[in-house]
Formats: structure tokens, sequence, C-alpha cells
């Protein structure tokens, strides 16, 4: 079992080192320079001398290799740097956008988790049927839908045409709300990206766990189980969902790494202040210390959740503990 664990979490240091590396060499590979950000609008007018002086503050004169052992040294001490465009700590900023995606992904995660349990199992159990064609193909369909697209719908027809909820931001800009009426503000703009959050993933859950019950419900232990006059309800929640549920475990758990980075472009379309909208303006901005940062925030959420996959499928499953024990 330690040689198992050791194995894993070796593999897991080599993908976190290899991400640093793609970390770090990305945002420098991008066209343009920071300068201009560094340097302010009069950037035209600075000497070749000048040029030089704001590179060096900021390290960029140093050869690559240089740069990438200051950037590890930085991270072995918690430091994420300052940002261009802010002149702000990195990691103030993220601790500012972090909890609004957070509330984000956080609940589209759980609705689509609740809606994906209970339809899956229920439409594999109904194969066949009416019921489950019309999930399948509706699911299949919101799977098809582009994020960007789907938002601009909602935003067009709720937001725009009939005006039910607020089409960007987190909080009514200039609205000094407290207490209860600031969380109502926060839910009312939270409905949108919200909705088109848990309809662009709930579709993975649901289908996975549809097949994934239909291939236990053809297993020879059902058939045995039934033979031996066992209640069907017993049968459902005992056998079934019990081993239905493992490759839900692995897209749940590979979900929370993938909604970090996948809000981006939901983020960006209702103007949601989390990471995603921070990336997207690191980018377009050429602000190097916090695309670097967010881009490490998404690569650690998906190797912790591959991680924690990994400890809780011993757990659903006793046949995966023993052959992690020879």
């Amino acid at each position: 079992m330690l040689r198992f664990w050791g194995n894993k979490l070796l593999q897991y240091g080599l993908v976190l080192l290899i991400t640093l590396v793609i970390n770090f060499s990305l945002p420098r590979l991008m066209p343009g320079s920071p300068l201009e950000l560094l340097a302010g609008e009069d950037v035209g007018r600075l000497t070749t001398e000048e040029r030089q002086e704001v590179m060096s503050r900021h390290g960029l004169d140093q050869p690559v290799h240089k740069q990438f052992i200051i950037y590890l040294g930085q991270l072995g001490q918690g430091d994420l740097g300052y940002s261009y465009r802010q002149n702000r700590p990195v990691s103030t900023i993220i601790w500012e956008r972090l909890p609004w995606t957070l509330l984000l992904t956080g609940s589209a995660l759980v609705l689509s988790s609740i809606i994906g349990v209970i339809f899956g199992p229920l439409a594999a159990w109904r194969r066949g049927r009416f019921s489950d064609v019309g999930s399948m193909s509706l699911f299949i369909f919101l799977d098809s839908m582009p994020s960007f697209w789907l938002g601009m719908i909602l935003v067009a027809l709720f937001g725009a045409r009939l005006r039910w909820f607020p089409v960007f931001g987190a909080r009514t800009p200039f609205a000094d709300y407290t207490g209860w009426a600031a969380l109502v503000d926060v839910l009312h703009h939270l409905a949108l990206p919200l909705l088109t959050l848990t309809l662009v993933t709930i579709a993975g859950l649901f289908l996975i766990i549809r097949y994934s019950t239909l291939e236990t419900l053809g297993e020879q232990y059902i058939t045995v189980a039934r033979a031996k006059g066992l209640p069907e309800r017993l049968i459902i929640f005992r056998h079934v969902l019990r081993n239905a549920m493992l490759p839900g475990i692995t897209v749940f758990m590979l979900s929370l790494g993938y909604v970090v980075s996948g809000t981006t472009v939901i983020e960006t379309v209702f103007a949601w202040p989390g990471l995603g909208r921070l990336m997207f303006e690191a980018v377009m901005q050429r602000d190097y210390p916090v695309l670097q940062a967010t881009f490490m925030i998404v690569t650690v959420c998906v190797i912790i959740a591959n991680f924690v996959a990994d400890l809780l499928y011993p757990l659903a499953d006793p046949r995966v503990r023993a052959e992690g024990g020879q």
C-alpha cells in the first residue's frame, strides 16, 4: 500500500513540475511585451536605458532559466509576485476573486451532481422508454452547446428582453445593500451564470452514471440477487447504485478542476468577478505574474481533485483497495 501511494505521489509531483515549466513558459511565448504596462502610456518616450531599467526592476532582463529559478524560489516562499497592471500582490488579488469563483462553481457542481445522480439511474432503469430517450436527447443537446453561446442566449432572453435578472457583475453598482438585502442581490446576479454553468456540466455526469448503471444492471451478481428474491429497492440502493457511482466519483472530482478553468468563458460573458475573469484580464494585459498564478491554481486544483478521487475509490470499492495492497 505504501508503495502504491508513493508511486501516486511521485506521479503527481512530476505532473506538477511539468505544469510549472509550461506555466512559466506560456506567458513568455505570447506575442507582445509587458513593457507598456510597466512603464505606462509614456513608454514611447523612454530611452533605451530607461526601458532597460524598467525591465531590470521586474527581473525581465534576466535569462529565462534564471527567471525560472527565481520563480520557483518565490513559489516555495508562498510569494506569487506583484501584478504589473494593479501594482499589488497577486495573492491579494486572487484572495479577492477566489470566493466568487468558489460560489459559482461550488453551487453549479452541487446542482449538477444532484440532478445527475437522480436522473442518471432513473433513465437507465427505464431504458428504451420515452423518458429515457427524451432525457438522453436533452442532455446530449446540452453537452453539445458552447458555454459562451448558451450564456449569451440566457443574457438576451432573461436579461435584455424579459429583464428578470441582471446581466453583469456580482453586485448592483453603487447599491449600499447590507444583510439579507446584500445576499439577495448577490443571488440575483448569480442566477444566470449559475444556470449556464450547471447546464454545461450536468450532461457529462448524467451520461456517465446512466451508462455505468446500465453496465451494472447486466452483471451476474444482480441476476443472482434477483434470483434470491431480494426486493428490487434493496438491489438498486445496495448493489446497483454503489457500483454505478464509481465512475461518477471520477467525473465529479475531475469537474472540480475543470470548472475553475472552464468558468473563464462564463465569467467573461457575465463579467463575474472570479478567477476566470481575472485570467482573461491578465491575458489581455500581458500581466505575467497574474497569469502564472491563475494557471498554477487551476493545475493544483486538477491534481488535488485526482488525488482525492484516488483516496475515495478504495473506500467505495474494496476491489481497488485490494489491488492497491498487492
